[in-house]
């Protein structure tokens, strides 16, 4: 980890917070629960437990492995539908394939994302290559889960493939820190997702004892994930590590991570994703892969699966 990456750092553009910025402090930290999903690979639930006020726009998060699989054993989804919301995985090591019967679909490998607004709904499946399935290999990537708003929930489904080589890289003020800019805007710089709710997602690697302030959106929340290392995060140094949230608080118009001195074997760096979003603040009914306004719109969601109104396995999918 991870799978994008620079010789150099110093030969990016810098990302600093401007002086004057006020740095946002640390409501919480949680500690993410272990579980499995789909056909049986390890997640941890980043998300769990935190108040959706602090969560909105975003719904859910799940941090796939770290895993090494065996031959035979590397393991995906059955096909599923969803409607209402947009799935965002990020792949750090490892392979999948992703097909819809929206006609999207591709293979994204180390380091690229795949976006998935769902909008009025689709069926997908995930899977690992044969390949991977043959061999076994390390996997690991993230799944976040973004709401659309009431007048976005059923626009037409749109596929977008980011690979590794579009994300925006790049450093903190001293060169300590690697940022690789997924969606959004930092400091005038723009990561390659294209967003329906305004968000900012991008994967920071802290160098042992470096620190990193990033300027931030005030009207966005605020969030960070360890996956991998041990950190602090806030003005007054709030420890985390791997399989935590940080919760940040209004008020503030920076973030800070501190990486630890000494690392954990496994990981040379301080591995952060950091997540904001501008809330929607309207109703959020979640049931299974439905997220609507309402439980009527639920109800009509999985009446509209039922009756194939969200699409059909294709037949090469049986």
């Amino acid at each position: 980890m991870p799978a994008v990456t620079v010789e150099n750092p110093l030969t990016l553009p810098r990302v600093a917070a401007p002086a004057g910025a006020r740095p946002r402090a640390v409501l919480a930290v949680a500690t993410a629960p272990s579980g499995f999903e789909g056909e049986g690979f390890p997640v941890r639930r980043a998300f769990a437990g935190i108040d959706y006020q602090y969560l909105d726009p975003f719904i859910m998060m799940d941090q796939m492995g770290e895993v090494e699989y065996a031959p035979g054993e590397p393991k995906g989804t059955p096909w599923h539908p969803h409607r209402g919301f947009e799935t965002v995985t990020y792949l750090i090591d490892g392979s999948f394939i992703h097909r819809d019967s929206h006609g999207g679909g591709g293979v994204i490998n180390d380091g690229d994302t795949q976006w998935m607004t769902a909008g009025s709904g689709l069926l997908h499946i995930e899977a690992p290559p044969e390949e991977l399935v043959m061999t076994g290999g390390l996997f690991h990537g993230l799944q976040l889960w973004v709401n659309l708003p009431k007048k976005d929930k059923m626009m037409a489904p749109r596929y977008q493939d980011i690979s590794g080589g579009q994300v925006k890289l790049l450093t903190s003020a001293d060169g300590g820190a690697l940022l690789r800019l997924i969606a959004g805007d930092i400091d005038g710089h723009q990561g390659p997702g294209i967003t329906h709710t305004p968000i900012t997602m991008m994967h920071v690697s802290v160098n042992p004892g470096a620190e990193v302030t990033i300027p931030w959106r005030s009207d966005f929340n605020a969030l960070a994930y360890g996956l991998a290392g041990r950190g602090t995060a806030g003005p007054v140094g709030r420890p985390f590590r791997m399989g935590q949230s940080v919760v940040f608080g209004p008020g503030g118009d920076s973030l800070t991570i501190r990486a630890d001195a000494t690392q954990e074997s496994r990981s040379p760096n301080l591995e952060v994703v950091l997540l904001g979003g501008k809330p929607i603040r309207e109703p959020m009914m979640h049931y299974g892969p439905f997220v609507m306004n309402t439980h009527a719109e639920l109800a009509q969601a999985f009446e509209d699966f039922q009756a194939g109104r969200l699409g059909t396995v294709p037949a090469e999918g049986h």
